[in-house]
């Protein structure tokens, strides 16, 4: 049996949890959610959008003009009646439709920025739903070993009064303290677990590693096993696939900024010459147009075209492979999820329930000195592994019923 010091410390303990836990504040999931879309590492991808938007902003900027002004024709000798002084400005006009191609894809960029961000939010939330199921599991874990140790200490209570009257054996007593013991050490387990998933909540929402909180332990089991797999809602929804779709839009958009390039650019040229020896005054105006189709000049941009379409065939291909890995994944998923299920209904409808029977069958007899305390709490073990066991097929239903989200992008 416990000393009495050893009893104060139990009950001083709780007390200390109870208050600290009482004093923390209650985060709902959608609370979690809601701190991790406002984390530094999303706002990242909001200013890398942003910046991309500015770039886009200068697309349509002309070639900087070019003046220059210089003796003109002037002989090396001095001569009154040679050369002049010439005042030039040049400009070129790149065509329109570069420009206009050229903004197009510069603003397509922001787009695929955008999706990766989607894509990285899923992965975040993902792993807060992880975490927060955890802990929602290893609470009622906490409750359950809570009530199991008041039956081995209802147990070791009044085996202690039998041996006084030489109807209990001392090795029970011993076992049964044991059992006891074992309680704490699988208390400081799930007590360990529970921080250090606080700690990974806490990171993932940017705030102190070391804030207490409570969680809401109601949890819903969706029915995703009766789901069908819809490969247009499928490609809509997720963010990675969105993400290719962008990705080949954007090639798109290159493709037309290379073709744009067999197009002409345009110039003019301006120049004022004040002649020497009282000469007339002379000017030149001249315009210019590139012609970027000869030979020469549209080898780069036929082979860039090439390319482009390569790689637009590449990222089609990916995007099936993508669809086609999730489809797999999603069945398995809902195959899992079905299993699960029916092994968590088992236990609670048949194995918890018979190991109950087991448990009171087994301390009915103790109380009427047919049975012995072995017995009881074998019965009190087992009973306590199958209802820990309900519980990891709960929290892995739990995960599973995440990762079925993370695949469909289900916030």
């Amino acid at each position: 049996m416990k000393t009495k010091y050893q009893i104060i410390y139990c009950l001083l303990t709780c007390f200390a949890v109870t208050v600290v836990r009482a004093q923390a504040p209650r985060l709902r999931l959608d609370s979690v959610l809601a701190r991790i879309a406002v984390t530094p590492t999303l706002q990242a991808y909001d200013l890398k959008i942003s910046a991309q938007d500015a770039y886009a902003t200068g697309a349509r900027s002309l070639d900087a003009p070019k003046v220059s002004a210089g003796q003109y024709q002037t002989p090396y000798l001095l001569s009154p009646n040679g050369g002049s002084f010439m005042i030039q400005a040049e400009q070129m006009f790149t065509n329109s439709s570069k420009l206009r191609a050229k903004e197009d894809y510069l603003k397509g960029i922001s787009k695929v920025t955008a999706e990766d961000k989607n894509y990285l939010r899923n992965q975040l939330v993902a792993q807060a739903k992880q975490y927060y199921y955890a802990r929602v599991v290893l609470e009622k874990k906490q409750v359950l070993l809570q009530n199991i140790q008041s039956l081995l200490e209802y147990m070791l209570k009044d085996a202690n009064i039998r041996l006084t009257y030489g109807k209990e054996k001392l090795s029970n007593i011993y076992k049964a303290k044991a059992e006891l013991y074992q309680l704490d050490n699988n208390r400081e387990q799930l007590t360990n677990e529970i921080s250090q998933g606080n700690i990974m909540l806490n990171t993932l929402m940017n705030r102190d590693k070391l804030t207490a909180f409570n969680v809401d332990t109601a949890v819903v089991l969706k029915d995703y096993e009766i789901s069908l797999t819809d490969t247009a809602a499928l490609a809509a929804q997720r963010s990675d696939i969105k993400g290719i779709s962008r990705n080949i839009e954007l090639q798109q958009l290159n493709a037309k900024m290379e073709y744009s390039k067999r197009k002409p650019d345009f110039g003019i040229q301006a120049a004022h010459m004040i002649s020497y020896g009282g000469y007339a005054n002379q000017y030149i105006l001249m315009g210019s147009v590139t012609i970027p189709i000869v030979p020469w000049a549209s080898r780069e941009y036929k082979a860039n075209l090439k390319g482009i379409r390569y790689e637009v065939q590449a990222l089609q291909q990916k995007k099936l492979d993508l669809l086609n890995q999730a489809q797999g994944q999603l069945i398995g998923l809902r195959t899992d999820l079905s299993s699960k299920k029916k092994q968590l209904k088992n236990y609670e409808q048949n194995i918890i329930p018979a190991l109950q029977n087991t448990y009171k069958t087994a301390l009915q007899s103790y109380e009427q000195n047919t049975g012995d305390l072995p017995s009881v709490l074998a019965g009190i073990k087992d009973l306590q592994a199958a209802r820990m066991e309900a519980l990891d097929r709960l929290r892995e239903i739990l995960q599973l019923q995440v990762a079925y989200e993370r695949e469909y992008e289900k916030y």
